[in-house]
């Protein structure tokens, strides 16, 4: 069957050269893009439960935007003014570039990883004696406190936000030919919004190992798949995909 329609479990891209928009363009399909789930920031007297006072540490781990974002609103919440000499490890370029919302880049100590957190960890191995605050989501890879504690670091975690399934009730009637997965936590949306939901043609793209166990775990039915050593990309996994069916 022809692909005219797709679903993106994501917010809206807000760079104006998106991969996506070449995909509508080449390809003549419809994107929509909807947040399955949606972040929500915990209270500061959440953060003192469990038992963190900010003024124990001297490094700060970011993995994420939702991460920076976090830890300065908490800062702020618990009137902390973030010293100086604060420094930052950032998982990748695009966290470190975001860290500029909050503080003056060039007076801070910020060192950046290239993109996954196993290419953080030479980084923090040279910084053994710092004491590390990781603000986090309620869900993390194993891949961060495993690594942390294999290094032996001082470190602590600190839920300063919680993803949260988001209401898409509205979609209930509402048919796209491909819906697009980046995470577990979208399946489990899927699932939670509509228990009866039936595949049958509705075509699954996933995104990462994670995301593909869920969606097998869920007895689905994975069409597209990415990354892959040829489609790297989400938009390049569809975008081979829509060429192959559409040309039928």
């Amino acid at each position: 069957m022809k692909v005219k329609t797709i679903l993106v479990s994501q917010p809206e891209p807000k760079m104006e050269n998106s991969p996506y928009l070449r995909l509508i363009e080449k390809e003549k399909v419809k994107v929509d893009f909807r947040p399955f789930i949606h972040v929500e920031g915990v209270d500061a007297k959440n953060v003192r439960q469990q038992k963190i006072d900010l003024h124990n540490f001297s490094a700060i781990i970011l993995t994420s935007r939702n991460s920076v974002d976090h830890f300065f609103r908490i800062a702020e919440e618990m009137r902390f003014k973030v010293p100086d000499t604060m420094k930052y490890f950032c998982q990748s370029e695009a966290v470190a570039y975001y860290l500029q919302k909050y503080v003056v880049y060039r007076k801070r100590k910020i060192y950046v990883g290239k993109r996954t957190f196993a290419e953080l960890v030479p980084l923090l191995k040279k910084y053994k004696d710092e004491s590390y605050l990781l603000p986090s989501s309620d869900v993390l890879k194993p891949i961060v406190p495993e690594s942390l504690n294999e290094l032996k670091l001082n470190w602590k975690r600190g839920i300063f936000y919680k993803t949260v399934i988001s209401d898409l009730s509205d979609l209930r009637n509402v048919y796209y030919d491909i819906l697009v997965f980046f995470s577990p936590s979208g399946i489990e949306s899927l699932l939670q919004n509509f228990p009866d939901f039936e595949q049958n043609d509705t075509r699954i793209a996933v995104f990462g190992n994670s995301t593909v166990q869920a969606a097998t775990d869920a007895g689905l039915r994975i069409d597209i798949q990415a990354p892959t050593p040829e489609t790297p990309s989400m938009t390049m996994a569809l975008q081979k995909y829509i060429t192959s069916v559409n040309k039928k």
